[in-house]
């Protein structure tokens, strides 16, 4: 049961800003981990941040740190990723994912996700 849809893709220069969002329908958004994962053509999907069900606690790649920031809105059952500092190695098309508990939120394995959504392409160009 339900669904994710995610928005604010686009196309942006090298050292620009692009903000995803989210939306979460069909379950109760408050009680699970959510995360946002990403996938270059040709490679694995991986892990760019996770989050807490209360939205204290936040993890991030190595590769993200200190450049994204994931929040989200319990009360609107929305996700965020807001994107600083892009570079041409952040191009992939994003996704958005439910964790499967409320729990070990650190973990970055996507199959510790049940939920994902259609996913929002994010070009950065030098």
């Amino acid at each position: 049961q339900g669904h994710l849809a995610e928005s604010g893709g686009g196309s942006v220069q090298a050292g620009g800003s692009l903000r995803l969002s989210c939306t979460a329908s069909g379950y109760t958004y408050s009680n699970y981990c959510m995360g946002w994962f990403r996938q270059a053509p040709g490679k694995e999907r991986e892990a760019v941040a996770t989050i807490y069900p209360g939205g204290a606690k936040t993890y991030y790649a190595d590769s993200v740190k200190g450049r994204f920031a994931i929040s989200r809105d319990n009360g609107r059952n929305t996700l965020a990723l807001q994107m600083n500092i892009l570079q041409p190695e952040d191009t992939a098309m994003y996704y958005c994912a439910k964790g499967r508990s409320s729990g070990f939120c650190y973990d970055f394995e996507p199959g510790k996700f049940d939920l994902w959504g259609q996913g929002t392409q994010v070009t950065v160009f030098s």
